[in-house]
């Protein structure tokens, strides 16, 4: 049975709102869901990169805070 393990990705919005989708990995598929609105969906490849489009189309959230 794999482990699964959950990273995230966050960016603010222009309110100073903060927005997370997390990424939760289990074998090779990786499940994305947001905080924010309960959006979900299933990424085998760059899973990261789908959650920052997320967040930038949905919410306007483009503030990295690692930046």
């Amino acid at each position: 049975m794999p482990s699964t393990t959950t990273s995230k990705v966050s960016r603010w919005d222009q309110h100073g709102r903060e927005h997370v989708v997390h990424v939760q990995k289990s074998g090779i598929q990786r499940m994305l869901t947001c905080d924010t609105c309960g959006w979900r969906k299933g990424a085998q490849f760059l899973p990261w990169l789908k959650a920052e489009e997320h967040l930038v189309e949905a919410h306007q959230a483009t503030v990295d805070p690692g930046v």
